[in-house]
């Protein structure tokens, strides 16, 4: 991956939120931090603009969530969540997000797509052709290989997990059972 960064580069981020959300939920059963996604991504450049892909329930419980990451300086985009005959339900930001990144892209000097869906390759090959920089964040082990391959940067957030997350549980899971069976904490090991 041939990457450039520096503090003068101009940078749009692009936050498939139900991807990280359900990523988090699924891999640490936690919540994602935005706020330290967005500083992650952004690494000291300039950020003129972050967009976070949202979807709104008929409850409405989600309004204090989309008010925390305006707080933030998040730019919100919502759509309401679409319930199929039968009780299937969508809610699906890809394309709205791709066509963001499209019109910012001749705006900014690097585009970058908090997501790990694989759906985004299209996009990311299109925008590097047309000379703009893109790069990824996201957990790695949700996250597809082969956009992986075609960014010029990707952040994996598995690295260092806690600082992308809010309330893990479970983290020392595996400590917890070395420790049960070998009867010692494995940092002593």
């Amino acid at each position: 991956m041939s990457v450039i960064k520096h503090e003068d580069q101009r940078v749009a981020v692009f936050i498939d939120t139900q991807n990280l959300y359900h990523s988090a939920k699924n891999l640490y059963k936690a919540k994602v931090n935005f706020d330290a996604v967005v500083k992650a991504a952004v690494g000291g450049r300039k950020l003129i603009r972050a967009i976070s892909y949202v979807v709104t329930t008929e409850t409405g419980e989600e309004q204090s969530f989309f008010e925390a990451l305006e707080k933030i300086g998040i730019e919100v985009k919502t759509k309401d969540l679409q319930i199929f005959f039968g009780g299937a339900k969508k809610a699906d930001w890809d394309v709205g997000m791709a066509i963001d990144a499209i019109k910012h892209s001749h705006k900014v000097d690097a585009i970058v797509l908090a997501t790990g869906d694989g759906d985004f390759i299209p996009l990311v090959e299109y925008v590097k052709n047309h000379g703009c920089q893109v790069e990824a964040i996201s957990f790695g082990k949700s996250s597809s290989s082969r956009l992986r391959e075609v960014v010029d940067d990707f952040i994996d957030m598995d690295v260092d997990p806690k600082q992308f997350l809010i309330g893990a549980r479970g983290g020392n899971r595996f400590k917890r059972s070395i420790k049960k069976v070998v009867g010692t904490d494995t940092d002593e090991l």
